[in-house]
């Protein structure tokens, strides 16, 4: 029986299952190979909060589309109000992550990192070499325009932040924030997306112009 297995980190194996006992299994290495399905621009998403169930399908589809971690992101129109049980919604999130990672077979399991505040996700926006805002007021630069100008440099970000407004939209104080850091406020159409909509697109604009 050939089995695949990864690393989690970098390497992928093709293996043969050569001995099962009920408390191990002894594996020969066929192949040894690089990632072959991680993209190689690490793309953070992160999400204002929003209601009931729109979060598990922001993070099942993000991981299938290629997202490298999610962060969970109070801000100030959002309308999930933490009651001190969100350990345990982290804890579904990542079951959702891991189980998503099986179905499009990807060699690392995207992390759902622990929510923050708005002012706390300013605070680590430094680490990226691109930060992208959506933004539904924006109506005159583009993603599609973002990012070709990202690309055309020949120097293509390696890490990429995404960040997405929750079902009540950005407060004008976050934006203003957003632009005196640098971020990249863009529109991604003519039409006003849902917030569990708008990752997904997003995400899947950048790896179509920075990664396939």
């Amino acid at each position: 029986m050939k089995i695949d297995i990864s690393d989690g980190d970098e390497w992928e194996y093709e293996t043969e299952l050569e001995e099962l006992t009920a408390d191990c299994a002894t594996l020969r290495i066929l192949d040894k190979q690089k990632f072959a399905s991680e993209p190689e621009v690490r793309v953070t998403l992160f999400q204002g909060v929003p209601k009931a169930s729109k979060m598990e399908t922001v993070i099942q589809k993000t991981v299938e589309i290629g997202v490298d971690s999610i962060v969970p992101v109070f801000m100030e129109r959002t309308v999930v109000v933490e009651k001190g049980n969100f350990g345990k919604k982290l804890d579904r999130w990542q079951k959702i992550a891991d189980e998503a990672v099986k179905q499009c077979k990807r060699g690392i399991i995207p992390q759902v990192r622990e929510n923050c505040t708005f002012r706390e996700m300013m605070g680590r926006l430094g680490e990226y070499d691109l930060v992208i805002c959506p933004y539904e007021s924006e109506d005159g630069y583009s993603m599609k325009d973002c990012l070709r100008k990202a690309a055309s440099g020949g120097n293509l970000p390696k890490k990429v932040a995404i960040i997405i407004g929750p079902e009540g939209g950005f407060a004008d104080k976050e934006i203003d924030a957003l632009k005196d850091f640098g971020a990249e406020i863009v529109t991604l159409g003519k039409t006003i997306l849902r917030t569990e909509t708008a990752g997904l697109v997003a995400l899947t604009m950048v790896m179509y112009e920075l990664e396939l």
